[in-house]
């Protein structure tokens, strides 16, 4: 599935937080969304996953505005795993994940042992088949992250949008996690703070600024020092590490930062 932001700003309070992004991510791509806290990629995501209405601008899913759209088809498209998705219910974990079917379910009729075998594929998915039957209340920070993006592959989207999902995950877990993620035919758009990670696995960055879009491209053009000092705030060097993979390293905190300028970037988006 095609996703696409045409000029979408959103403000609270007075406040624009989002400031007419225009993006375009193709049917199977990973993009990484990455930038300093603050900057607007989480409100861009709930924009893109229709959680919010945008103060203007337009979402579209493979060319259709989804203004208007109800909440049910719009989950019939993407999936959405908030940075801290947290829940007190007495549920099971198999529940949880569950929740995931209700877009194409009758509300008066309880899962079927097809909503049962792809809710046991998705626990699977992630690691967390054993795990199935227990209380979600017993659950780790990481179990519950990971169960929750099972919840989002048992909704069989055609896109998963993610905020910050390896929060809470070690480091076997976040690889597991984004190596599922990079080799899914699905479209996935996912926040991320570690760079080196998201130049790993992501096909193509969009980095935010002051809520707009500064840059958008293969990591290798994203990552390159300019945007990391003038965006960052961070002095460092970008190339291939040990293994091949292009890797982030910081020597320390830059004295030439703008300082939260908002003067274009050199080939900016």
């Amino acid at each position: 599935m095609r996703i696409a932001a045409e000029g979408v700003s959103w403000s609270v309070a007075g406040t624009t937080v989002v400031d007419g992004v225009c993006l375009e991510i193709a049917p199977g791509e990973t993009a990484g969304l990455i930038g300093p806290n603050g900057s607007g990629k989480s409100s861009l995501l709930r924009c893109l996953a229709g959680v919010r209405a945008p103060s203007s601008g337009v979402v579209r899913y493979d060319g259709e505005s989804i203004r208007g759209w109800p909440s049910l088809r719009i989950a019939r498209h993407v999936a959405f795993v908030e940075q801290l998705a947290d829940t007190d219910s007495e549920l099971r974990v198999a529940d949880v994940v569950g929740l995931g079917r209700t877009p194409f379910r009758d509300r008066w009729r309880g899962p079927g042992a097809a909503d049962r075998a792809v809710v046991s594929a998705a626990l699977a998915r992630v690691g967390l088949a054993d795990l199935a039957a227990r209380s979600w209340k017993s659950l780790s920070g990481g179990e519950r992250q990971r169960a929750h993006l099972a919840r989002a592959l048992a909704q069989q989207p055609y896109g998963l949008l993610l905020d910050e999902p390896t929060n809470h995950l070690d480091v076997k877990h976040q690889l597991a996690l984004l190596e599922l993620l990079a080799g899914t035919d699905q479209t996935v758009v996912i926040a991320l703070h570690d760079l080196s990670l998201a130049a790993r696995f992501c096909d193509r960055l969009l980095l935010m600024h002051q809520g707009r879009l500064a840059a958008a491209g293969p990591p290798k053009d994203v990552l390159s020092p300019e945007h990391l000092a003038r965006v960052f705030g961070v002095d460092a060097e970008v190339g291939p590490d040990g293994l091949g993979n292009l890797t982030v390293a910081y020597r320390g905190v830059t004295r030439h930062a703008d300082g939260g300028s908002s003067r274009p970037f050199p080939g900016s988006v």
